[in-house]
């Protein structure tokens, strides 16, 4: 969530005939695009670069595109080509199916045969077959996976993940192993005396989840053993492309460790790496080093530097070692060099450390037991490196190195036979990871206590409650097995894809015009000024929140991707340190926000930014162990630290974008891990703090509200049905059910919730009407899951039940009272629920709806057409480093402002007062 660089123009396509220019000048650059027509659905789908430079030097991409409704028959094949007619070899699988069978979502992968083109074109046709197809093998003890290029064999148990891989007959790396230093007691003073245990992971499976022809992935699972202790459960995924010289690695820990508040024991993770060995053939100064820096810049050195010497080996030579060249026989040289190498030190020995966003150190010694001297240092180092001589090496990096601090690079060994290389994804030179609950919430042992204190706070404490145990983490990174020491050039593009993966994506014509996810966006549209005018707000609000994370600086392991809630004008400061007032946690639905605004603008910061937060908030912010597995936790000072463990924030609608968007198999898991999340209702009430009535958890009448329980059920259900996941059937069930009995309450929606039976998968009929109505309820993304059920599934009384809700929420108290005998009570968020307006404005046709739509869009709330959309300049010694702020901002208006804005443009855009 960085800066990050931006397609200089846009896909342009035509709508209605007419152009239109989109302006980025508030971001910072400008950037010109015709905004996109419906597409056909018999039109080919456009897809190109998220940034400019193509696939360059990563092993492959895999992008998804979405058809509309009966446009494809299930197991149609596809055709990809470059825009001379050049074919390009693909492997499609389905991933989403419309419920008359056809297909919704497809997933595409491209190898290196990709490389050099710069848009593509599928069509509906034979895929073209990869000239080295990738091949998969398996024995009971073995997987071996060949891309034509490289030959890697994965272990099915013991320690190595990695057995080798190898370069025709040259192992370029062998031993890939997961390493796990554990510290039992914290030094909290200036006596140290903790000691460190090495862990190691320990495979308990590995099984083959793709096998070609252009794309291959095994998965291994395992914990981190030391003697009879296991724990720290992960999750390996291990990406191969046809004709690729890398692989991929998606890396996933879940923390089922103990760390208790108050004390200074328990499992404080002290690193966490991924371990190669390289083997090394070559002479000492035929051996290079290359380690990155910032930008472009990188250390280029030898194990044995014959630069810079007082006698010089010769011109020739001294260049050829700098390129990375086999150097001529020592016999040609200045035999004053030739006869004394053995006086030329071999630095054997490298670190670089990258202990917070904003520096970095590297350091180097000749071999374990001597000292170590500086070698450099600087701001923000791109995690990659290389190791190796001129017979080959190994090329290896760590995507969001310094973003996910405490990140480091070591290499040991490189004078030796083999030497050995560490990426750390936690820094064994950080202080250890302490996870413990940040207060001791003194005196709010009762739940009226508990509730005063988050009338003062904003959080929600409970005690016990702010655990870490079951949250996760996913970290990425790649390989390359290199035949020779590679050019600055071919490294520079190594870098590069680690820093970004090159992603394809389908245009944004194709993306708006497939009726996916409700058909709740449309593209940008600046055609008269009342839009453009959001567009400009719409802009604005995005570039502010990606400055802030730069501004303020919210990077690190557990954090990067999520942003502040509240901000605190008095401190100009986000309140990180103010309860239900600091990390963000998904609070009022903006991952759906920033995934309307990329699938309708096609915009690369955008979804680079949003990428980020899905990583975040489906691994953070969620429980995948224990418990409260399949829950999320409510914003709060720690990711995990409030008590309120809901629905909500776990809910599969904000994961479904990137997913279908990506084909990203780690997101599936998380969405199937949420099929059965109805039994959590059994572990915990999300209303047992305010409850008057006698309550107690009962598997066949489990109270479960209509709006942030429901819809996040439903969404996990919807995900796995038109998945055809391994448990679709139940899940297609429970939405219908669902669905018809939430219609056939009195009150619909307005009912506010009912008793649910597991067994059933039903709620109870209400015998009397209620009116229960919170401003909160549809504002996580059940609007979107009404939207799109509706569209899937004929069930008239529900359509009827959420467009009465639609008509009213924003209706007069007396229209309310006339409708259901008594209104809705005090109510907020008016602005959010605009989009409700406008969506049965767009059902029914009715022209006051639409109206009313945009009025409370214009003037309710926060964000009103009054509002100044500026920006204030900060500096010393107000704020700790120079920015701007604006006073108004804060995430949840922003997150609704977003979402009205996109949905009522799509829906009732042609309406909008001039």
């Amino acid at each position: 969530m960085s800066p990050i660089p931006r397609r200089s123009v846009l896909k342009a396509a035509a709508v209605a005939g007419a152009a239109t220019q989109v302006s980025w000048a508030l971001a910072g650059r400008d950037a010109h695009a015709a905004a996109p027509r419906a597409a056909s659905a018999a039109d080919p789908v456009d897809v190109g670069w998220l940034e400019d430079g193509g696939l360059g030097a990563a092993p492959g991409s895999t992008f998804g595109v979405p058809w509309s409704r009966g446009t494809h028959p299930a197991g149609t094949k596809f055709a990809l080509a470059t825009e001379d007619g050049r074919a390009v070899p693909v492997q499609t699988w389905p991933t989403a199916y419309w419920p008359d069978g056809s297909l919704k979502w497809t997933a595409h992968a491209v190898g290196p045969a990709a490389a050099g083109a710069e848009r593509l074109t599928l069509t509906a046709g034979t895929p073209a077959a990869p000239a080295k197809k990738v091949t998969v093998s398996a024995t009971q003890r073995k997987i071996t996976v060949d891309t034509g290029v490289i030959k890697a064999v994965i272990g099915k148990d013991g320690a190595r993940l990695v057995e080798s891989v190898a370069r025709g007959s040259t192992k370029i790396a062998t031993d890939g192993r997961l390493v796990l230093l554990r510290q039992g007691e914290l030094d909290d003073g200036e006596h140290a005396t903790a000691r460190w245990e090495r862990f190691e992971g320990e495979i308990s499976a590995a099984h083959v989840e793709q096998d070609g022809p252009v794309r291959a992935v095994i998965r291994v699972d395992g914990k981190h053993r030391k003697g009879s202790r296991r724990w720290l459960p992960f999750s390996v995924r291990l990406y191969f492309y046809a004709g690729a010289e890398s692989f991929r690695m998606v890396h996933t820990i879940t923390y089922d460790g103990e760390q208790t508040p108050g004390r200074n024991k328990g499992d404080f993770i002290r690193g966490l790496g991924v371990r190669f060995t390289v083997p090394l053939r070559d002479a000492a100064y035929d051996r290079h080093i290359r380690i990155a820096g910032e930008g472009k810049g990188f250390l280029t050195e030898a194990v044995q530097g014959i630069t810079g010497l007082r006698r010089d080996p010769g011109a020739a030579v001294r260049t050829a070692q700098v390129r990375g060249e086999k150097l001529p026989d020592p016999a040609t040289w200045d035999q004053r060099v030739t006869t004394r190498l053995q006086a030329i030190p071999t630095w054997g020995d490298y670190t670089l450390a990258q202990l917070s966003s904003d520096g970095f150190s590297l350091r180097k010694r000749t071999k374990a037991g001597h000292g170590w001297i500086a070698a450099g240092g600087g701001g923000r180092a791109g995690g990659f490196g290389y190791v190796g001589g001129v017979s080959g090496g190994l090329s290896f990096g760590l995507r969001d190195f310094w973003h996910k601090h405490p990140a480091q690079l070591d290499i040991r060994g490189a004078a030796g036979d083999e030497a050995e290389v560490t990426l750390w994804l936690w820094s064994p030179e950080a202080q250890p990871m302490d996870l413990r609950f940040y207060h001791d919430g003194m005196g709010q042992d009762s739940y009226p206590e508990q509730i005063e204190g988050l009338n003062i706070t904003y959080e929600d404490y409970e005690p016990g409650f702010g655990t870490p145990y079951g949250i996760a983490r996913t970290s990425e990174l790649m390989f390359w097995a290199n035949d020779k020491t590679p050019t600055a050039a071919a490294l520079v593009d190594q870098s590069r894809a680690v820093r970004t993966p090159p992603q394809l994506a389908a245009s944004a014509e194709a993306l708006t015009g497939a009726g996916v996810f409700g058909a709740l966006f449309a593209p940008v549209d600046r055609s008269v000024p009342a839009k453009a005018a959001i567009e400009d707000q719409l802009d604005f609000l995005f570039t502010y929140y990606k400055d802030q994370v730069e501004q303020r600086r919210w990077y690190g392991f557990w954090d990067y991707g999520d942003f502040m809630h509240s901000y605190d004008e008095d401190r100009h400061q986000w309140r990180y340190d103010v309860g239900g007032y600091a990390w963000d946690n998904s609070e009022l639905s903006p991952d759906l926000w920033l995934w309307f605004a990329y699938l309708r603008s096609g915009r690369a910061d955008i979804f680079r930014f949003a990428e980020a937060l899905t990583r975040h908030t489906g691994e953070v912010d969620v429980y995948h162990l224990g418990t409260w597995a399949g829950l999320g936790t409510r914003h709060g000072v720690q990711h995990y630290a409030d008590s309120a463990k809901q629905q909500r924030i776990s809910t599969a609608v904000y994961r479904r974008p990137y997913y279908y968007l990506t084909a990203d198999e780690r997101v599936g898991d998380l969405m199937h891990a949420l099929v059965d999340s109805d039994e959590t209702f059994l572990a915990l009430d999300p209303l047992r703090k305010i409850r008057t009535e006698p309550y107690e958890p009962d598997r066949n009448a489990l109270s479960i509200g209509f709006g942030t329980d429901w819809s996040g059920l439903a969404a996990a259900w919807l995900t796995e049905w038109e998945r055809r996941g391994p448990k679709a059937a139940r899940a297609e069930a429970r939405l219908r059910s669902t669905m018809e009995t939430i219609g056939a309450q009195p009150n619909g929606f307005v009912q506010g919730s009912g008793l649910y039976d597991l067994d059933t998968g039903k709620f109870a009929v209400a015998a009397a009407p209620v009116v229960d109505v919170s401003h909160l309820s549809a504002m996580f993304g059940l609007v979107e899951m009404c939207a799109e059920l509706i569209d899937l599934i004929d069930q008239p009384k529900f359509k009827e039940a959420w467009l009465d809700y639609c008509r009213y929420f924003n209706a007069t108290k007396t229209e309310q009272a006339a409708r259901y005998g008594t209104n809705f009570g005090s109510l907020l968020l008016f602005q959010g629920h605009s989009r409700q307006d406008a969506y049965a404005a767009a059902q029914s046709g009715d022209a006051q709806l639409a109206a009313r739509a945009w009025d409370k869009f214009y003037d309710s709330d926060a964000y009103t057409s009054a509002m100044k959309w500026d920006r204030t300049p900060l500096e010393g010694p107000d704020v700790l480093e120079p920015g701007y702020e604006n006073l108004r901002i804060n995430s949840n208006e922003t997150a609704l402002f977003g979402l009205a804005a996109i949905q009522n443009l799509a829906l009732v855009g042609d309406r909008i007062p001039t």
